[in-house]
């Protein structure tokens, strides 16, 4: 990858929803088979970030004279692309690029336009977000390949799949409302970040409670990588499907959601709800984690990554 902060690379770091809708869905029994991730038994400790292997980067043309920057750690395993969140960019996966190049994979991540590196373009011109991942597949020759989408980048994941569903080996969305549009939905997850809720700091609202009293060097770098993530000449994409629950429901590839129990956005219940609505889906709970698990709790996160991407290869 292109930087890992100077603080992440220091190997010395400790390392509402109407009540008679909810009861329905939990009656409906899909609350039962989660699966948590990490041993109750296993006290958190922080994490190093591991050495980086080598990557070649791309800086891949899309339309309105765009540019996406791209790292790809190469190799002939099957390809992850991994779709970051908004309060990131291709530079948030140092935890997870070495782990599943090892594991055999082919690691592709990318900055969204107005991310770090990329370039917006312009607005009129621009694509939707799940066509600019269309057009950087094709540029670096991908067949199928796995995709998973963290937080922000879970809507574009899944509008990728709804457009482009026979390209997918599977989809994992991670700590995301998933872009669901339907009124009762945006209802729960509104009432969920009430005001004053999006003046709080932004390691408060996506960060764990345990992850920020155990590890303030990991913190730190989080926000570094934050700090650089969105250009000047940023703006909101659009997406190419309207996301509802009837849509979800045509999806027939594997999909795992993944999200942490201290998630403020995408709590274990909201993630179940959706899942209710996905043919093949598991879901699985991160321990003492946030909205970002691939973060703070990166060999959790590994693990569910690998074990599911190994199955549906």
């Amino acid at each position: 990858m292109k930087r890992v902060p100077t603080s992440a690379a220091n190997p010395g770091r400790r390392a509402v929803m109407g009540g008679a809708a909810l009861a329905a869905f939990t009656a409906a029994g899909v609350t039962q088979g989660t699966a948590f991730a990490g041993e109750p038994s296993r006290p958190w400790e922080p994490v190093p970030v591991p050495a980086q292997v080598p990557v070649t980067e791309h800086q891949v043309p899309v339309a309105g004279g765009g540019s996406l920057w791209c790292w790809d750690t190469g190799g002939d395993g099957a390809a992850v692309v991994l779709l970051h969140p908004g309060s990131g960019s291709g530079e948030s996966w140092p935890y997870q690029q070495p782990v599943l190049a090892g594991a055999g994979f082919r690691v592709i991540g990318y900055s969204r336009r107005g991310a770090y590196g990329s370039v917006a373009g312009s607005r009129a011109e621009a694509d939707t977000a799940s066509g600019d991942l269309e057009a950087l597949a094709d540029q670096l020759g991908l067949g199928r390949f796995h995709l998973s989408g963290s937080a922000a980048g879970g809507p574009v994941a899944v509008d990728y799949a709804l457009s482009h569903e026979d390209r997918l080996l599977s989809l994992t969305v991670s700590g995301s409302v998933m872009g669901v549009q339907d009124p009762e939905y945006l209802e729960l997850t509104s009432a969920l970040q009430p005001d004053p809720f999006g003046d709080l700091p932004v390691d408060v609202k996506e960060l764990g409670p345990s992850y920020r009293a155990g590890d303030r060097d990991g913190v730190a770098a989080w926000l570094e990588i934050h700090g650089r993530a969105r250009t000047s000449d940023a703006f909101p994409q659009s997406l190419a499907h309207t996301i509802t629950w009837s849509a979800l429901e045509t999806l027939t590839l594997p999909v795992q959601l993944i999200t942490g129990d201290a998630d403020l956005y995408s709590p274990p219940s909201v993630m179940r709800l959706n899942a209710g609505h996905l043919a093949h889906a598991g879901t699985h709970v991160v321990r003492e984690a946030g909205h970002n698990p691939h973060w703070e709790r990166p060999a959790d996160f590994n693990r569910l990554l690998i074990r599911f991407f190994k199955r549906h290869g």
